[in-house]
């Protein structure tokens, strides 16, 4: 449950933003209050914590089975009891996967931008090297003459 509340919250919160305006005219056009609680809602925690349960509401999953089946003593609260802890266990999952994919991301981007770079001097630095080749041509074919 804890991968597909990364994606999810990922999903929300870092990549639709940012494909295109439609995502985020849509969030203008909501009430003030849903529009702050989507900005508030960026804490992986928090956020986690919601998508966790929506995500047990409706898959039946749980992070910790066990907390499916609370002692008798909880009574009728112990389904609420269950998936309320299951929910926090799974807030952290979320939270340490986004934050690990955020560590693990900066570094692999930054990798690739010097990649894109270094092979954008090599293409100029080949450029340069056939310029000059064709000048020392030139200038054989004009001592030649």
């Amino acid at each position: 449950m804890a991968l597909i509340g990364i994606s999810i919250h990922i999903l929300v919160w870092e990549k639709l933003p940012e494909w295109g305006t439609w995502f985020n005219a849509l969030i203008a056009k909501l009430p003030n209050p849903l529009q702050t609680l989507y900005k508030q809602w960026r804490c992986a925690y928090c956020a986690g914590f919601w998508i966790a349960l929506a995500l047990h509401a409706t898959t039946g999953f749980w992070t910790i089975p066990a907390l499916a089946s609370l002692p008798d003593y909880w009574g009728p609260l112990a389904p609420l009891v269950g998936r309320f802890l299951d929910a926090l266990a799974s807030a952290i999952l979320i939270l340490a996967g986004v934050i690990t994919l955020g560590a693990v991301g900066l570094p692999a981007m930054k990798s690739y931008m010097m990649k894109e770079e270094f092979m954008k001097s090599l293409a100029v630095a080949d450029a340069k090297l056939h310029e000059r080749s064709q000048r020392a041509k030139s200038l054989r074919s004009i001592d030649s003459v």
